[in-house]
């Protein structure tokens, strides 16, 4: 595989140097980051299961119900936006 060598400032790479794992190199930790910032399938398996630790179901329910009337409320304003042109 080629390889090509590319500048950054200093605290960048400390930045990336903080990040990357131990036995990770710093192209599969830029590798990684990427990944993780376009939303993929590898970032949200990473983040799931961890609502579990911290919210009980009551909590987990108010909040669905919280998101829900959201939505709804959002979709009001919309339409009544849309239908005003």
């Amino acid at each position: 595989m080629a390889t090509k060598t590319i500048t950054i400032m200093e605290d960048a790479y400390n930045m990336l140097n903080r990040l990357k794992k131990k036995d990770e190199s710093f192209s599969d930790a830029i590798r990684n980051l990427s990944k993780n910032r376009r939303g993929g399938k590898e970032a949200v398996l990473e983040c799931a299961g961890l609502w579990d630790s911290l919210l009980t179901d009551k909590e987990a329910e108010d909040m669905k119900k919280e998101i829900i009337k959201n939505r709804k409320s959002s979709t009001k304003k919309l339409l009544e936006k849309v239908n005003g042109l």
